[in-house]
C-alpha cells in the first residue's frame, strides 16, 4: 500500500470514527422514538418479535449488502466522474433501492418522531458516502492538474456557514414525504436548466470552457493514439491572486473570477445541499460551468473539494443533533465508494464534455419527476 493510499484509508476511518465516538451519547434518542412507536404487526407499527433491521429497529428493512456495495461503487463513480450527483444517487439508493424511504413513510402518522429520525439518518448516510468520494476525488484530480484550489476553497468557506445553519434549523423537523418532494423539486429544476445550458444558445455563452475542453480532448486523443504528450505544464496553474480577482490557466486558456461570488454561492448551495442531505455537486457543477465558465473537466474536481468541506460540516452538525446511523451498512458502502471514486477520475477523460452534461440531465429529469410525484402526491412513476 502506497503512502497516499494509507492517508486516504486513515481519513476514511477518521470520518467513520467521528460518528462511532458520539454514538453512545445519543443512542437513547432513537431508542425513545422506537419505544414510543405503537407495537403491532400492521404498517406504522413495530413488531418486537421480528429480527432487527435498519438502525436496529425490530422489523426494519434488511438491506442486501451485495446490492449496497455495488450501488456504492456506482455512486462513487458517478460523483467522481461528473463532480455531482453522488448525493442524489446515494439518496436514490437509500430511499428507493434499499426501501428505507417507504419504511419511513409508514410512521408518518403513527410515530412522527421515528419518521423524522429515519429521515435524518438517510440524509446523513448520503453525506458520509459523498464525503469519502469527495476526499478521494479531490486528491486524484489535484494530481491530474484538474482542480482549481482557490475556487474550491472559496466555495468551501461559504459552505461552512450554509451547511451549519441549514442542518441546525432542520434536524429532527423534516418528515420523509416533505424531504423526498423537495429533493425531487430541486433536482428537476436543475435538469431543466441544464437542458438550456447544452442548447446552442447556452453553449455559445461559454467560449472559454469550450476552447479548454477541446484542447484537453485533443491531448487525450493523441495519447490514445500512442503519441507521448507532456501534460505537466498544461494543468491548472494559478497566475495571480487578489481579494477581487484570481486568474489561472488550463491547457493554454485563461480564466478569471471574483472570489466574492463563489463565497456567496457556497453559502446558498451548501444550505440547500445540507437540507436535502446531499453533497451539493448537482448545484456546484452548474455554478462552476455557468458563473465561473469552467469546462466539465475542471468542474468535477473543483466541485469535489468544495463538497468535502461542506460534508464535514454537515455530518458533524447532524451527529451533534443526535442523529443515528447504521454503521455496518455505511462501513460497507464506504468501501464501495472508495472503489468507484478511484475509477471515476481515470475514466472521465474518455467521455466528451457535452456527453457528461447530458448524462447529468437524464439523471436529473428522471429522479426529479419521480421524487416530486412520490413526495408531494404519493404517486409512483413505476410500480
Amino acid at each position: 500500500m502506497t503512502r497516499n493510499s494509507k492517508l486516504l484509508l486513515l481519513a476514511a476511518l477518521a470520518v467513520l470514527a467521528v460518528g462511532l465516538w458520539q454514538e453512545p451519547a445519543f443512542a437513547g434518542k432513537l431508542q425513545d422514538a422506537i419505544a414510543a412507536a405503537p407495537h403491532g404487526v400492521d404498517k406504522g407499527q413495530i413488531d418486537p418479535a421480528k429480527p432487527v433491521g435498519f438502525l436496529g429497529i425490530p422489523g426494519g428493512p434488511q438491506v442486501n449488502l451485495i446490492v449496497a456495495f455495488l450501488w456504492a461503487v456506482w455512486v462513487g463513480w458517478i460523483f467522481s466522474t461528473v463532480g455531482a450527483f453522488g448525493g442524489v444517487m446515494a439518496g436514490v439508493g437509500h430511499m428507493t433501492i434499499f426501501g428505507l424511504g417507504g419504511y419511513a413513510k409508514t410512521f408518518k402518522e403513527t410515530s412522527p418522531a421515528l419518521n423524522k429520525a429515519i429521515t435524518d439518518s438517510i440524509r446523513g448516510s448520503n453525506q458520509y458516502l459523498v464525503g469519502l468520494s469527495a476526499l478521494i476525488s479531490s486528491f486524484n484530480y489535484y494530481k491530474m492538474g484538474r482542480l482549481v484550489v482557490p475556487l474550491a476553497v472559496t466555495l468551501g468557506a461559504g459552505s461552512l456557514l450554509g451547511a451549519w445553519g441549514s442542518v441546525t434549523l432542520t434536524a429532527g423537523k423534516l418528515s420523509f414525504s416533505s424531504y423526498q418532494g423537495y429533493f425531487g423539486l430541486f433536482v428537476l429544476v436543475l435538469g431543466l436548466y441544464l437542458i438550456w445550458e447544452t442548447s446552442p444558445s447556452g453553449l455559445a455563452s461559454k467560449k472559454k470552457a469550450k476552447a479548454a475542453a477541446q484542447a484537453f480532448e485533443a491531448t487525450v486523443k493523441k495519447q490514445k493514439s500512442g503519441e507521448v504528450v507532456d501534460t505537466t505544464g498544461l494543468g491548472v496553474k494559478v497566475t495571480s491572486m487578489s481579494l477581487t480577482n484570481i486568474s489561472f490557466t488550463f491547457y493554454g486558456v485563461e480564466f478569471k473570477f471574483n472570489p466574492l461570488y463563489p463565497l456567496l454561492g457556497g453559502v446558498v448551495i451548501s444550505a440547500v445541499a445540507a437540507f436535502l442531505g446531499v453533497g451539493g455537486g448537482f448545484l456546484l457543477v452548474p455554478f462552476l460551468t455557468s458563473v465561473a465558465e469552467l469546462p466539465m473537466y475542471l468542474a468535477a474536481g473543483t466541485s469535489a473539494l468544495a463538497v468535502l468541506i461542506s460534508m464535514i460540516t454537515s455530518i458533524v452538525t447532524l451527529i451533534s443533533k443526535g442523529v443515528q446511523f447504521d454503521w455496518m451498512l455505511i462501513g460497507l458502502e464506504l468501501v464501495g465508494i472508495a472503489v468507484g471514486s478511484v475509477i471515476g477520475p481515470r475514466t472521465s477523460k474518455y467521455f466528451s464534455d457535452i456527453w457528461l452534461k447530458r448524462l447529468f440531465i437524464v439523471l436529473a429529469l428522471y429522479v426529479g419527476v419521480d421524487y416530486v410525484l412520490r413526495g408531494f402526491f404519493n404517486i409512483k412513476m413505476f410500480g
